[in-house]
């Protein structure tokens, strides 16, 4: 089976190559990734479709369905096994954004689609709802001839955010909504107030949803990423009774299949009793 085949019956919507010195790395990021595989040469990355579409609810949709850390890294590995086999001299590390490889920078080193004023990548058919993953190699890969190329800078995604974060580049994590709702300990007066009006109690849709490349955007067909699966059903929307009485473990035995579990109950329950406070008055 051909590395093309490998990553299609994986479910990736694109994939593609870059070089491993290719890639622009703060130094303890490139210790970890030597670490892991000290004769790095390349990274496969490849991009996984989630849209299940636009519905109402209160949590992204990138969080509706099962955990894509999970979900990525089973198809992945699927994937690193087979290139084992096919190059069996070489050695195969698969990650996803909990590894020490930049995803984007490997997405647009690799041509895989476009790089939006957001950051997020863009692939058509499906937008920017797309998850990447990477494989990293000693096996010696390319770079694209050409690197992805950015959007066409519209502008839209500048003017929908809440906080302001995309205002200069690299965007500013600290006015992101998405980071906002998922940060922990004291927040000021300024921060509760962006997540009162907030639509959501975990991460953002925003950027993505006055995208015009995500206008039409096709549903992905892969069923446990869109909660089709019986596994892990759609969730929209999470209730405080949703969350009354769990215990951290009891919160995780209940949720820890879907990609919000990692951060505990604690900052869901504050981001509703804030929206909650905000109807109130």
């Amino acid at each position: 089976m051909t590395t093309a085949e490998l990553f299609a019956q994986s479910g990736a919507a694109a994939w593609g190559t870059c070089t491993f010195s290719d890639l622009r790395l703060p130094p303890e990021s490139r210790q970890k990734a030597l670490a892991l595989c000290p004769e790095a040469r390349g990274v496969y990355v490849a991009a996984y479709p989630y849209f299940a579409g636009d519905r109402p609810g209160n949590l992204s949709l990138y969080a509706r369905g099962a955990d894509y850390h999970q979900s990525l890294l089973r198809r992945l590995r699927g994937v690193a096994e087979q290139l084992a086999q096919n190059h069996p001299e070489h050695r195969f590390f698969p990650g996803t954004d909990s590894s020490p490889l930049d995803e984007r920078q490997c997405a647009r080193l690799a041509g895989v689609g476009v790089l939006g004023r957001n950051g997020l990548v863009i692939v058509e058919p499906y937008g920017s709802w797309v998850f990447l993953g990477t494989i990293l190699t000693d096996l010696p890969l390319p770079s694209a001839a050409a690197p992805a190329p950015d959007c066409i800078g519209c502008g839209a995604c500048v003017r929908a955010c809440p906080g302001g974060a995309l205002e200069e580049l690299p965007f500013d994590e600290s006015k992101c909504l998405s980071a906002l709702t998922q940060k922990k300990g004291q927040l000021t007066a300024d921060e509760e107030a962006l997540l009162a009006a907030h639509p959501l109690i975990w991460g953002c849709d925003l950027c993505q949803q006055v995208c015009p490349y995500n206008r039409g955007a096709a549903l992905s067909p892969l069923s446990d990423l869109t909660g089709q699966d019986a596994a892990q059903p759609y969730l929209p929307s999470l209730a405080p009774e949703d969350l009354e009485g769990l215990s951290n473990r009891t919160f995780r035995e209940k949720y820890g299949d879907r990609a919000f579990a990692w951060r505990g109950p604690g900052v869901l329950r504050r981001n509703l009793a804030l929206k909650n406070k905000k109807k109130q008055k």
